[in-house]
């Protein structure tokens, strides 16, 4: 699921009780906090091809994310610069979480997220989106019922940055030893495998995500993820001479 500044249908009716307390908590006119309407949008467009409506466009999604992305379900949200899509993400987790509390069982919903950020800094703001932060958004902003938050608080998330998934040394080993060990074939690497690196990122910040099915990855800035295959990319054409 990435998020990246939204599409506007609203969900209005085939919802969860839960989520539907959600949507009505969301948009109480009595809030001191109140959402802007695109934040409400952009998780209410989801929560609709989640629930409401998901056999109908589930085909269509597939086929699209199956020219880039085979195997790999993704829905988008494009918002403005500003909207606020931290706090997106925090509805997302909350809608997610609080349901599965409710139905363990349910394929439609996870209580497991990893989080990618595009570098270091914004990895260190997002961590408002766990719920255990002295200044986490989901009581600052009022986004979930009281009584529904010790589902959130359930929730395991991971909060990385893109550079995170780069293969590390497993192993320091100086420079003299690697081309020793290396022989005539030149400096031998002890990179970690994929699986190494997987374990490595799930395990971030102490919440495990290892053995959990389902996971929700919530791709944060992602301005490419509507790139066509690199097949179908048109080759630059040499200046004529």
């Amino acid at each position: 699921m990435s998020i990246n500044g939204a599409t506007c249908r609203r969900a209005s009716g085939g919802v969860t009780p839960e989520t539907q307390r959600l949507l009505l908590h969301w948009r109480d006119s009595d809030r001191e906090r109140k959402l802007f309407f695109c934040q409400r949008e952009a998780v209410e467009t989801l929560i609709w091809l989640t629930e409401v409506a998901p056999k109908k466009f589930k085909d269509d999604i597939e086929s699209a994310n199956l020219e880039a992305n085979p195997g790999l379900y993704r829905l988008a949200c494009k918002m403005a610069t500003g909207a606020g899509k931290t706090t997106v993400m925090a509805m997302i987790i909350a809608w997610h979480s609080v349901n599965r509390a409710r139905r363990p069982g349910s394929r439609h919903f996870s209580d497991a997220f990893l989080i990618v950020t595009p570098g270091i800094t914004i990895k260190d703001r997002l961590r408002v989106l766990k719920p255990q932060d002295a200044q986490n958004i989901y009581q600052q902003l009022d986004l979930v019922p009281r009584d529904l938050m010790d589902a959130v608080l359930k929730a395991r998330i991971v909060i990385t940055n893109y550079h995170s998934f780069m293969l590390r040394e497993a192993q320091e080993v100086s420079k003299l030893n690697r081309q020793i060990l290396g022989g005539r074939e030149g400096e031998k690497r002890f990179t970690e495998t994929v699986g190494e690196m997987v374990a490595r990122v799930c395990r971030e910040g102490g919440a495990d995500l290892m053995g959990r099915k389902n996971i929700i990855v919530l791709n944060d800035e992602a301005h490419h993820c509507y790139r066509r295959k690199a097949a179908t990319r048109r080759r630059k054409r040499s200046p004529p001479r």
